[in-house]
C-alpha cells in the first residue's frame, strides 16, 4: 500500500528545463495551434450537443413514436453507444497511418448529412437507422480530435488542455439544455429543430478545421511514413496486423485503461443523468428549476476540468484524478439533502466540479500512455469501450431506484405517493464507483510530460514494430519494475 501512494507522487522529469508558468506557455502558443485546440474542442463539444439531443428528448420521441415505447428509443443510444467502439477502431487505425486532419474533415461532414436527414424522419426504424450510421462514424471523433489537439501542444500546456478539452462536452450538454428550454417548446418542429441546429454546428466545425493547417507533428509522422513506403514498400498490407499486434503485447494495459474510462464515465453519468428527474420526482422542483440547476452543475464541470487540467501539470495526473473525486464526493450530502433551489445548486456544482475535474484530466493520462504510432487507436479503443461499459449506470440506478428498500414516499398537491428513491440510488452506486476508479488509477503508472508526438512506430524490414510504450527518463532512482511497462507489480 506505502508502494501505491509513494508511486502517486510525480517525480522531477530530468527532459524539464525549468519551471514555466501556464501564462508563459500560453503566450507563446502560435495562432495555428489555438485553432488545432479550438477545433478538437469544438468537434468534443458538437458530438456532446447531438448526444444529449437525444437523451434530453426521450419523451418527445416517445410521444413521436408511441406505438414502439420508450425502450425502443432507449435503444437507439444503446446501439449508438456500440457502434461508436467499431468506428473508433477503424478511423483510429486509418489516422494513426494517413493523418488527422482530412480524415476528422470527412467524418463530421458525414454525421452533419445524417443529423440533419435525422430530422425528417417519420418512423422508428428511419431513426434507428440513422443513429447507428451515426454513431459508427462519431466514434472515430473523440480519438482524432483528442490527439490532434494534444499532440500539437507544449507539453506544459497539455495537462491544461485536456482539462478543457474534455469539458467539450459539459459545454455541449449546457447548450442542448438551453436549446430544450427556449427552442423546442415554441417551435412546431420540436425536437426536429435540434438536430437541424446539430448539424449546422457540426458541419461549421468540419469547415474550419478543413482550413486550419496541418499540425507540425502530423507532417513529421507522414514524412517518416513515405520514407518508410520507399524503403520498404506497401506498408499499408500490414497496417492490420500492426494494430492487432499492438493490443495483444498491450491488452493488460488497455484492459485497465477501459476499466479507469468505465469508472470516470460512470461517475458522471450517475451523478448527472438522472439528477434532474431526482428534482423533480423526490425535491418536488419544476421542470425549469430542475434545468437551471442542471445547469449551474455544467458550470461547475468546465470550471473544475480547467483548473484540474492545470493542477496535472504540478502534481502529476492520478494525484489529481484522486484528489478531485474525494472532492466531489464530500458534497454528497449537499448534493442530495437540503430541499432549496439554492443549495442544490451549491452541491450540484461541487459535484460536477469534482467528478468532471477527474474526468478532465484522463485524456491526457490515456494519451501519454498510449503505445507508439498508435495515440489515435488506442485512445478511440480505450473511451469508446470504457464509454460503453458506463452506459448502464442510470439505466442500473433506476432498477435500484424502484425497488422496495428504495421507494420513498413524498407529498404531491396534499396527497402522499409513493416514488422511486433516486437520491439513494444516485448516492450508493456513485460512492461504489469512485471507491472502485480511485483502486484502477492507483493500478497505473503515469507518463507525465511523454512527448508521444514524437513516438511514431518504425516498420521494420519484417512488417513488425516496437509497441512498448516509452518511459520517461526520471533524475532519481528507478522506479520498481511495472510488468508490461505499465502495470505495477500487484505483487509488490
Amino acid at each position: 500500500m506505502v508502494f501505491y501512494v509513494r508511486s502517486l507522487i510525480p517525480r522531477r522529469q530530468a527532459s524539464e528545463e525549468g519551471p514555466a508558468s501556464v501564462r508563459q506557455v500560453l503566450q507563446s502558443l502560435t495562432w495555428i495551434q489555438w485553432a488545432q485546440f479550438l477545433s478538437g474542442w469544438l468537434a468534443l463539444t458538437g458530438d456532446a450537443i447531438d448526444f444529449f439531443n437525444v437523451t434530453l428528448n426521450i419523451v418527445r420521441l416517445e410521444k413521436q413514436f408511441p406505438k414502439d415505447g420508450i425502450k425502443s428509443i432507449t435503444a437507439a443510444i444503446t446501439v449508438n453507444l456500440v457502434l461508436r467502439i467499431f468506428g473508433g477502431v477503424l478511423f483510429g487505425t486509418l489516422a494513426d497511418r494517413f493523418g488527422r486532419k482530412w480524415l476528422l474533415v470527412a467524418i463530421l461532414l458525414f454525421c452533419s448529412l445524417i443529423q440533419l436527414s435525422t430530422g425528417f424522419v417519420r418512423t422508428l426504424a428511419q431513426f434507428l437507422a440513422l443513429r447507428s450510421i451515426f454513431g459508427f462514424a462519431i466514434g472515430g471523433v473523440w480519438g482524432l480530435a483528442i490527439s490532434d489537439a494534444l499532440e500539437n501542444l507544449p507539453v506544459e500546456a497539455r495537462g491544461f488542455a485536456s482539462g478543457i478539452l474534455q469539458q467539450g462536452y459539459a459545454v455541449g450538454y449546457l447548450i442542448s439544455s438551453l436549446l430544450n428550454l427556449f427552442l423546442v417548446p415554441d417551435n412546431r418542429h420540436a425536437w426536429r429543430t435540434l438536430f437541424w441546429v446539430a448539424s449546422g454546428i457540426t458541419a461549421m466545425v468540419g469547415t474550419i478545421r478543413a482550413v486550419i493547417p496541418e499540425g507540425e507533428a502530423t507532417l513529421r509522422a507522414k514524412a517518416q511514413r513515405r520514407a518508410q513506403d520507399e524503403k520498404i514498400g506497401q506498408t499499408t498490407k500490414v497496417l492490420a496486423q500492426q494494430a492487432g499486434s499492438m493490443l495483444k503485447k498491450n491488452w493488460k494495459l488497455c484492459l485497465i485503461a477501459m476499466l479507469v474510462v468505465a469508472c470516470m464515465g460512470s461517475l458522471v453519468h450517475g451523478s448527472q443523468d438522472l439528477y434532474p428527474t431526482y428534482l423533480v420526482k423526490n425535491k418536488g422542483l419544476t421542470d425549469y428549476q430542475a434545468s437551471v440547476v442542471a445547469m449551474v452543475g455544467a458550470c461547475g464541470a468546465i470550471i473544475g476540468g480547467t483548473i484540474s487540467g492545470c493542477l496535472s501539470q504540478f502534481i502529476g495526473r492520478r494525484l489529481t484524478i484522486i484528489m478531485f473525486i474525494v472532492l466531489g464526493m464530500a458534497f454528497i450530502p449537499l448534493w442530495i439533502i437540503p430541499s432549496t433551489v439554492a443549495k442544490l445548486s451549491a452541491g450540484v456544482f461541487w459535484v460536477q466540479f469534482g467528478v468532471q475535474g477527474a474526468m478532465g484530466v484522463t485524456p491526457i493520462l490515456i494519451a501519454e500512455l498510449s503505445p507508439p504510432g498508435f495515440c489515435a487507436l488506442f485512445l478511440g479503443i480505450v473511451y469508446q469501450v470504457g464509454n460503453m461499459m458506463s452506459s448502464g449506470t442510470s439505466q442500473t440506478e433506476t432498477i435500484i431506484a424502484n425497488t422496495r428498500h428504495f421507494k420513498k414516499t413524498v407529498v404531491v398537491d396534499g396527497k402522499s405517493t409513493v416514488v422511486p428513491g433516486y437520491g439513494g440510488s444516485m448516492c450508493m452506486m456513485i460512492g461504489i464507483i469512485a471507491f472502485t476508479a480511485i483502486k484502477f488509477v492507483v493500478m497505473l503508472t503515469e507518463n507525465r510530460g511523454l512527448r508521444f508526438e514524437n513516438n511514431h512506430a518504425v516498420v521494420v524490414e519484417d512488417g513488425t514494430q516496437d509497441h512498448t510504450p516509452p518511459q520517461i527518463v526520471l533524475d532519481e532512482e528507478k522506479v520498481p519494475d511495472f510488468a508490461d511497462g505499465h502495470l505495477q507489480n500487484l505483487e509488490k
